[in-house]
């Protein structure tokens, strides 16, 4: 894909996503921060159905996985133990010129600088942990960090969760939550960020187990992404090279999506044998190995990571949803085919005509009653044009009408996003109807 539409695509979802209250710049009445977003009304829903599914499917459905909320803020020999004081850095050249700094590696040209075609300096190391104090007494604070990554709670929390509950290995520990990086240079809008969230699930095992719940996890999660994006070609692993690797690791695959700069990370998959639970048993001085409760083995179990960026993959799954397409009057209809189940509303109840009590009456009466079960909308407002037009920008699948046949024989007209085919239904329907839709 040539740049310029590259640029474009981009540009149609962030303006989307400003224009229709899913996700906005941060501070910006400020002039906005670079690297931070805000979700908006329809954006936070949106988002928490992604997360909601993710979490339903990985910890509610499952026997052998369970799910924590650790801190954002842990004790700073957590990230000693980690390796990231030492090792969470990214190197980045200054220009002469105008002071900007960049990473080399993410430069088009890394011999001049984008901005002002200054030249640059020598590549430097920089720790992008966002550093912070614990304590109100200057001179007695305790220095320390945002996480970096979310998972370190996992493992600080594996043998709490072993004593207080019933699992025993293989079983996995869940986490979805807020991880902070002072990347150098924010860029692509959501996919790379200071602020942002990961789900992430640690699978202990048996070494000797290892290899047989790698690859399960590997299509465990390759495969709950197609099920939920339209175009599953976009959707591929990377393995990484052997220069890649780290030094405990046997192999790691990335899952990346087509974006519209090149193939991008998504979710990575990880062989971390016991090096976490080896590192924070040795900086604690706590043993974290596990016991089998029949055969009385004891030892460091190891880890299988899957750990993926929610608002990357959030913003991966807005460009696999974006469709334009020409109407008959010509015009260029824009909507989001995302996933039911994801969508914001599952429903959009609209009464034909905001100035027939009537009509309203019977609206109201249908929207109260799907309210108590589904996320559904309202929309009184404007021509029934531009209601269908917001609906079909915003992603709702379906557009139920409350028209002047309504009053004669009870049915009402549901108009299809992807379609615009509409079919009628008796209201006393549209519950077990949509039920059906929303379970296929």
């Amino acid at each position: 894909m040539a740049e310029n539409n590259q640029n474009d695509l981009v540009s149609k979802i962030t303006s989307l996503c400003k224009r229709r209250g899913i996700i906005f710049q941060n501070s910006e009445i400020y002039g906005g921060v670079q690297g931070f977003y805000d979700y908006g009304p329809i954006g936070s829903q949106m988002k928490l159905n992604w997360k909601n599914n993710w979490w339903q499917e990985n910890v509610v459905k499952r026997k052998d996985v369970v799910g924590i909320d650790g801190s954002i803020i842990t004790h700073p020999r957590v990230w000693e133990a980690s390796g990231h004081v030492k090792n969470f850095a990214d190197i980045m050249v200054e220009c002469k010129k105008c002071h900007k700094r960049y990473r080399p590696d993410l430069l088009e040209d890394p011999s001049k600088c984008p901005d002002c075609s200054g030249q640059f300096t020598e590549g430097r190391k920089y720790n992008i942990l966002f550093e912070t104090e614990i304590g109100v007494i200057e001179g007695e604070k305790l220095h320390a960090y945002l996480r970096g990554e979310a998972c370190q709670t996992i493992y600080l929390d594996f043998k709490n969760v072993v004593d207080s509950t019933r699992v025993k290995i293989p079983f996995g520990i869940a986490q979805i939550g807020k991880a902070f990086r002072n990347e150098i240079t924010p860029k692509n809008f959501l996919y790379r960020t200071r602020e942002f969230e990961q789900w992430d699930i640690q699978y202990f095992v048996h070494p000797n187990d290892m290899d047989k719940w790698f690859e399960y996890w590997k299509e465990n999660r390759i495969n709950w992404y197609k099920s939920l994006f339209n175009n599953s070609k976009n959707l591929r692993f990377r393995q990484h090279e052997s220069d890649e690797l780290a030094f405990y690791a046997k192999k790691a695959f990335d899952i990346e999506y087509q974006a519209p700069w090149g193939w991008a990370e998504m979710e990575g998959i990880h062989w971390r044998s016991d090096y976490d639970l080896t590192q924070h048993s040795k900086f604690s001085g706590q043993d974290l190995s596990y016991t089998d409760p029949v055969t009385h083995e004891k030892y460091l179990p190891w880890i299988t990571e899957t750990s993926g960026g929610v608002d990357r993959s959030f913003f991966f799954l807005l460009l696999d949803a974006y469709q334009e397409e020409a109407t008959k009057s010509g015009e260029t209809r824009v909507f989001l085919k995302i996933n039911p189940k994801i969508a914001a509303y599952k429903m959009a109840v609209i009464p034909l005509a905001a100035n027939k009590p009537d009509l309203i009456a019977k609206a109201e009466s249908i929207y109260q009653d799907l309210n108590k079960k589904y996320s559904v909308d309202w929309d009184d407002s404007s021509n029934i044009g531009k209601k269908y037009r917001r609906q079909d920008e915003i992603g709702t699948p379906w557009c139920l009408v409350v028209d002047f046949q309504t009053l004669e024989d009870d049915t009402v007209s549901i108009r299809d996003r992807d379609t615009m085919e509409q079919i009628r239904l008796k209201s006393d329907e549209i519950d077990s109807w949509l039920q059906i839709q929303l379970n296929k």
